[in-house]
């Protein structure tokens, strides 16, 4: 059996021969570059690099400054531990690091502590003000429940939990019975101790668990304003409810008011105008659905006034907007998925609508951005690179700035990215992209692999992963099928929602037009077709392997749904369940979704072997998933393991374990498509 991972991990990658394609080991190799900010005249940004050490199994991310004119960069810090969230302050460098801000000169030199907040603090950001004053405003843990110690002290070796309603764990974690809760700080020229909790007798997170950070909360430039999101909702309703709202706090006086009351879906990442009157955020209409259209929603502060800018302008049903920064009062860019990546556009108050100007351009993924001077600094990344630092130019020009991977990448032969539009069998056209192997021949025949997107609604852009990597996979052998079927977004709001209630339904013909279309090429082995994807990617796989009529030779799925109805009773979110699905399987208006498209109902078809992956710690989609999945492969007689890490959650994060994940995926490859 062939193996991809290098055992002696304790000697280190220094004695290996140089690769002329992608491996495992090379993608732990690569700097993980990510941008923080701009300095205020827009002339240098500082960025983090993340990399890995596979013998200590963690990664730490130090921070470097660049001069965009020259490249000048110097590393600002080579601390243990990592530091993230950094931005200009005080002519120097705010950064968070072990759970208090720091702060360091613009030459690398002076480090020291601007807070020592008793018990740490998360997502802190400091802002001068016009006085000279400072303000830091970050988010804090607060204890809510009693905790089963507590309960029961003279029971300390009592192991227990009492669950009296639901989100008692979330995604991988149990419930803490604490919640954080953003405050406000002053710094006097010595490190913080006190602070103020402006949630203070709630006992509501913010920011929003699991994913919400630093962006959920932001001060007025005058300093007497603070804004934050929060889901002010507990048990059953936090479950079935995306209803999130933002709050403006009176610092002086602590009035608190909902500035976005009676808008019912996620409500995030407030920014106040340049000026303070104005204040922007993303807003979704439709409570319960986290996949809606992200509107970008101005308000007045003086008059209250709300313009939603897609809908006033007409784009509504054609863009999501994934981020917003405002350019000047009445202007903003903003991040919009479409057509297969993600692109950057500007948008213009014109009367009494908005007009969207499309800024970057070619098939890349542009992400995070931050306004500079004569243009944007922007992470940039495509399906054979991984992310880098770009200047974009106001005319679309782009200039590469940070190099930190060039040097991998030069040895490396490069997959080929082809963009396909493939008929689907509803006549539609669906972009595919085909990736096919270095120094691809077409006079071969290669295995063929079709990758189910997870989500659902999550696009198939030009995004590099570490798990998930097409350039991996072509460098394999293997030509990689990514369609973005029916549910993703970049393709207007018709085509995003059409997954809904309709999982096994039109994306799964989608899927088979794509691979079908492929594999009617000469060079695409159509008796060695293998299927993979993640998650709903993974409830596709197992879709498939019960309806594929001998398509496919070999499956993987990675943390897929199987049993829909012991699924929908063993999640958290179970917004997401109710509206994808439409409900819980006892009631009879979802009788087509329980009875055509669980998986598990068309296992009398499984014939074909498969791969299950599942970690320990995924309360998203519970390990009873794949351990169903496994045993029943194993009872019908399909060839068929099951990968499992017990300390892994939705994603695999350990390094040493990703290996061991990377290994298991091709060597189950090899062994059933080559």
């Amino acid at each position: 059996m062939k193996k991809y991972i290098v055992l002696c991990l304790l000697g280190g990658f220094g004695l290996m021969a140089q690769n002329e394609v992608m491996t495992p080991q090379k993608l732990w190799e690569l700097g993980r570059v990510s941008l923080d900010a701009v300095s205020p005249d827009g002339k240098s940004f500082v960025y983090g690099v993340t990399r890995y050490d596979l013998d200590a199994n963690s990664g730490n991310r130090d921070l470097f400054l660049m001069d965009i004119k020259s490249g000048k960069t110097i590393q600002i810090t080579d601390m243990a531990g990592g530091e993230y969230g950094a931005h200009f302050l005080l002519n120097g460098i705010a950064f968070n690091h072990k759970g208090q801000l720091h702060w360091v000169g613009l030459d690398g030199k002076g480090q020291k502590p601007l807070t020592n907040i008793e018990g740490g603090i998360s997502g802190a950001k400091g802002y001068e003000m016009a006085d000279g004053s400072l303000k830091i405003v970050f988010s804090k843990s607060f204890k809510t429940a009693e905790t089963p110690a507590e309960m029961y002290p003279e029971l300390p070796k009592a192991e227990f939990r009492v669950m009296d309603d639901l989100m008692y764990r979330h995604w991988d974690s149990w419930d803490d019975y604490e919640s954080m809760q953003v405050c406000v700080a002053s710094y006097n020229g010595s490190p913080s101790t006190e602070y103020k909790n402006v949630q203070e007798g709630t006992s509501f997170d913010s920011p929003v668990p699991p994913f919400g950070g630093s962006e959920s909360y932001t001060l007025s430039p005058d300093g007497k304003f603070l804004v934050y999101e929060s889901k002010m909702l507990s048990g059953k309703d936090f479950a079935e409810q995306t209803n999130s709202d933002l709050y403006l706090v009176d610092l002086s006086t602590g009035n608190t008011s909902n500035i976005s009351e009676g808008m019912m879906g996620y409500d995030k990442n407030p920014q106040f105008s340049p000026s303070g009157n104005k204040i922007a955020w993303l807003s979704m209409a439709t409570n319960g659905y986290e996949s809606d259209v992200n509107d970008l929603v101005v308000m007045d502060l003086n008059t209250k006034a709300k313009t939603h800018i897609l809908k006033s302008s007409g784009k509504y049903d054609q863009y999501t907007i994934n981020s917003f920064a405002w350019e000047e009062e009445d202007e903003f860019i903003v991040g919009i998925p479409t057509m297969g990546s993600n692109q950057i556009f500007e948008v213009e108050q014109e009367g009494d609508g908005w007009e969207f100007e499309k800024i970057s351009k070619g098939d890349h993924n542009y992400n995070h951005f931050e306004i500079a001077d004569g243009g944007l600094v922007v992470d940039r990344q495509d399906m054979n690179h991984a992310t880098e630092v770009y200047f974009v130019k106001e005319n679309g020009k782009a200039r590469q700035l940070t190099h930190v991977n060039d040097e991998i990448y030069q040895n490396l032969a490069m997959s080929k990215i082809e963009k396909r539009m493939v008929k689907t069998s509803d006549g539609k056209e669906m972009l595919t992209w085909v990736i096919l192997p270095p120094n691809f021949d077409p006079n071969k025949k290669y295995p063929t692999l079709l990758y189910c997107q997870g989500g659902p609604q999550s696009q198939v852009s030009q995004f590099y992963s570490f798990r998930w990597n097409f350039q991996l996979m072509a460098a394999q052998g293997y030509i990689v099928v990514a369609p973005n079927r029916r549910g993703l977004p970049g393709f207007g709001r018709e085509w995003n929602e059409q997954i809904s209630k309709d999982w096994g339904g039109q994306a799964m013909r989608d899927y088979l037009s794509a691979i079908d279309d492929v594999a009617k090429e000469p060079y695409a082995d159509e008796n060695n077709l293998g299927c993979i994807g993640a998650s709903y990617g993974g409830y596709s796989v197992y879709m498939l392997a019960g309806i594929h009529e001998g398509r496919f030779k070999s499956f993987i799925s990675h943390c897929g749904l199987f049993d829909l109805e012991s699924w929908y009773l063993s999640t958290e979110e179970m917004f997401f369940a109710n509206y994808d699905l439409g409900g819980p399987f006892w009631e009879e208006g979802n009788a087509k979704t329980y009875s055509s498209f669980d998986p598990k109902d068309y296992v009398q078809n499984w014939d074909t072997p498969i791969l299950v992956i599942h970690g320990g710690k995924d309360f998203r989609v519970p390990e009873n998933q794949g351990m169903e999945a496994f045993q029943a492969a194993k009872l019908r007689g399909v060839p068929a393991r099951f990968l499992y890490f017990p300390n892994e959650g939705h994603w695999i994060l350990s390094p040493q374990n990703g290996l061991v994940w990377h290994d298991q995926f091709f060597n189950w490859l090899d062994t059933y498509l080559k």
